[in-house]
């Protein structure tokens, strides 16, 4: 007999208690939700992407009889408006939005959860605010270097070439030379079909090189008009901008938060975000704990990763 457990180590579905709209300049405003204890300890979940958005499933890798779930769609992402919108859109800014919503919601600290961009966004936000931070846990290191965006945007033809052709063919030849600027030309183009055709080709690339094994209905997902835009724009936008950070400035910033408890968990076969780099991290991190998955590629909702996910959320029940 399967254990259905084995199957899905997830916890069973929720729904938000309360959610909303949270104005944070004249232009974007964010949806929140929050689920679980309302008494329980708080947890901060950020997606991925950027622009990736929540999913219901994000709320399920929290034990909602003890923990304060918080969620929100960043700038641009999601339910948050204006959907991929770049203006006034920047790690620095989503710090900010983070502690609006941190004090608007009344908490004094939380435990913060982050996978891919979304680790990279929770390290920005430790070292900005560490007193604000009880610990991390940490999914498919990316630290937005030179190093890592290259290899996006030419290295994972190595191991997927199929997907990085079809990447590649939306340009012309002769400006595949720097696909990044190619793309930021049709992305951020007054053209909205040219728009949204590179927009869906680039999340479709990124969403066909997620899973160790082949799941072509995620990256028909990433294709399409919802998620394909945020992905495709807010993406390029941060690489262009290097994630809005100095050269090597997250692990520059380690100190901060040295002192804090952290769980980094990495699949093995990550494509989209190499293990060196976790690797890399936890050299700088002496009292993280590096959980190799030896049977995943990068996403959350492989069975090994999203167990070692939960275990982790476990983990720090103990330390509250």
């Amino acid at each position: 007999m399967i254990d259905p457990i084995a199957q899905d180590p997830l916890f069973p579905p929720i729904e938000p208690h309360r959610s909303g709209m949270l104005p944070v300049d004249d232009l974007h405003t964010l949806y929140w939700e929050e689920c679980g204890n309302p008494q329980g300890q708080p947890v901060l979940f950020l997606h991925g992407g950027p622009g990736s958005g929540l999913s219901p499933t994000h709320r399920r890798f929290f034990d909602p009889a003890h923990y304060r779930i918080v969620l929100f769609d960043q700038r641009g992402a999601g339910r948050s408006t204006p959907l991929g919108e770049c203006r006034n859109n920047s790690t620095p800014l989503l710090v900010d939005d983070i502690e609006t919503l941190r004090s608007m919601l009344g908490i004094d600290q939380w435990l913060v959860f982050g996978g891919s961009w979304g680790s990279t966004l929770a390290l920005a936000y430790g070292q900005t605010h560490p007193e604000r931070c009880s610990g991390f846990v940490l999914r498919g290191i990316f630290l937005c270097s030179a190093a890592e965006i290259d290899w996006f945007m030419h290295g994972m033809r190595w191991f997927f070439p199929q997907a990085h052709a079809q990447f590649v063919a939306a340009i012309p030849a002769e400006e595949r030379g720097d696909l990044l600027q190619a793309y930021a030309r049709r992305l951020f183009s007054d053209d909205a079909a040219r728009n949204a055709v590179a927009a869906r080709t680039w999340a479709r690339y990124e969403g066909s090189c997620l899973h160790l094994l082949p799941h072509p209905e995620v990256a028909e997902e990433f294709g399409s008009d919802a998620v394909g835009l945020a992905v495709g724009r807010l993406e390029a936008h941060y690489f262009l901008h290097a994630g809005f950070f100095e050269p090597h400035q997250l692990l520059r910033g380690m100190a901060r938060i040295a002192h804090l408890p952290a769980v980094i968990v990495q699949g093995r076969y990550d494509v989209v975000c190499p293990p060196a780099t976790a690797f890399q991290l936890h050299q700088a991190w002496p009292g993280s704990t590096l959980n190799i998955i030896e049977d995943a590629g990068h996403a959350a909702l492989e069975p090994g990763t999203a167990a070692a996910l939960v275990a982790a959320t476990e983990h720090f029940k103990t330390l509250a």
